[in-house]
């Protein structure tokens, strides 16, 4: 029997919620926190994930010359662009007002009133004092720095036992490759919990505010689509005509594929081999398709950074808290890596927005209620998750692959 898709368990746990907390009223107000309580425990499963991803990544990942460089500067400029729309957006629309019933009490916003941000002090205070207390009070810039140091350092040992003939680093690394599947295994079980986390939210929801916050929701569904097909639409069609010279109806033609079958599964990974072979029918080389849609795939996540670059915002609208330059910069910083480490899991987008509001200091009250609109805005992110991976490969490829006038079937 097939498997009932997450998508269809998350509509009806929102048409249930709606219903319940209409008819029952208060004491549906209850419920509301195993939203925060699914919010809590995924958050805490994806901060060794990202530790383990990193290192994993920094030691076993082999890539050499040109083509390196190009896929790293290529994918960096992609998001970097992906997060300026998905900021720009909300900074200009300003969406999260929208939602502003949902607001915390004055009190809980004096924490962040004209907050300033001393840069250096900012930075010195990510440097942890020891390995556990970053892990012990989720501090995800110290992790990462950590990991980056530890990913570092075992690349070099891994290089120093190639040349005198060991082994011993490929224990380390099957246990690396172990350890990260299982955290993989765990989060991908609490994602299952999402349903239940929607139920109790919109239930919740209803019983205090009745149908009002929807419009809020359905302003940040809005907005965030727009901003993916800009990145879709604009960005990635200005690399196409002015540096690659390939025309968009080509691209498109073979592209509109793997962009199907992504609105399907919800998963660019999953949509993987599609996007290989419209590559390959482009004419873009073995090499740069791997390097840009394979090895590159951790790096090149515009849908996810666009959008949590909105939904940074979005929540602090929502909150009544104004994030001044500094802090959207941190913000968008975080949220490169954070997408790197949570990259390929499920609902990565939304377990690394967890990560990202965590270490800005924003509250998460409202994400269990975004949860209830994601699954739209998840497909519009693995859409553009495809095309990201497909644009960066043709940069990697350079100009060789417009000039490919045609190539062999499948």
């Amino acid at each position: 029997m097939k498997a009932i898709p997450t998508t269809v368990w998350i509509l009806a746990a929102m048409v249930l919620g709606a219903v319940a907390g209409a008819a029952i009223g208060a004491p549906m107000m209850a419920v509301g926190d195993l939203g925060k309580l699914v919010i809590q425990v995924i958050k805490a499963a994806a901060t060794p994930l990202l530790f383990l991803a990193i290192v994993r990544a920094l030691m076993t990942t082999d890539v050499r010359g040109r083509a390196g460089a190009r896929m790293v500067g290529f994918a960096f400029t992609n998001a970097v662009i992906a997060l300026g729309w998905g900021l720009l957006l909300s900074n200009l629309l300003q969406p999260g007002l929208h939602l502003q019933v949902m607001a915390p009490a004055a009190g809980d916003v004096s924490a962040y009133a004209d907050k300033k941000v001393d840069l250096l002090k900012t930075l010195g205070s990510y440097v942890p004092a020891n390995v556990l207390s970053p892990f012990i009070d989720n501090s995800v810039i110290s992790i990462i720095l950590i990991a980056v140091a530890l990913g570092l350092g075992l690349r070099r040992v891994r290089a120093e036992q190639e040349r005198e003939g060991e082994t011993g680093y490929r224990a380390v690394e099957d246990a690396l490759t172990t350890l990260l599947r299982a955290v993989e295994v765990v989060l991908h079980a609490l994602t299952r919990l999402i349903p239940l986390a929607v139920f109790a939210v919109v239930a919740r929801t209803v019983a205090e505010f009745g149908f009002a916050p929807m419009k809020g929701l359905a302003v940040y569904v809005g907005v965030g689509l727009i901003g993916l097909m800009l990145q879709a639409l604009v960005t990635y069609p200005l690399w196409l005509l002015l540096w690659v010279k390939m025309p968009l109806r080509r691209f498109f033609g073979e592209a509109r594929h793997p962009m199907a079958y992504a609105l399907g599964t919800n998963s660019s990974l999953a949509t993987l081999p599609m996007t290989l072979t419209a590559l390959r029918k482009l004419g873009v080389s073995r090499e740069a398709s791997t390097l840009g849609a394979c090895v590159g795939t951790n790096l090149n996540n515009d849908g996810i950074l666009l959008y949590e670059g909105m939904a940074v915002l979005f929540v602090a609208q929502a909150s009544g808290i104004h994030l001044t330059f500094a802090q959207q910069a941190v913000a968008a910083s975080t949220s490169i890596i954070a997408a790197m480490g949570v990259a390929g899991v499920p609902e990565a987008g939304f377990v690394s927005l967890a990560l990202v509001l965590n270490t800005v200091g924003l509250p998460l009250e409202l994400l269990p209620l975004l949860l209830t609109v994601d699954w739209v805005l998840a497909r519009g992110r693995s859409v553009v998750n495809v095309l990201s991976d497909m644009m960066l490969s043709i940069l990697i490829d350079g100009r060789r692959a417009a000039d490919v006038d045609s190539v062999t079937g499948p």
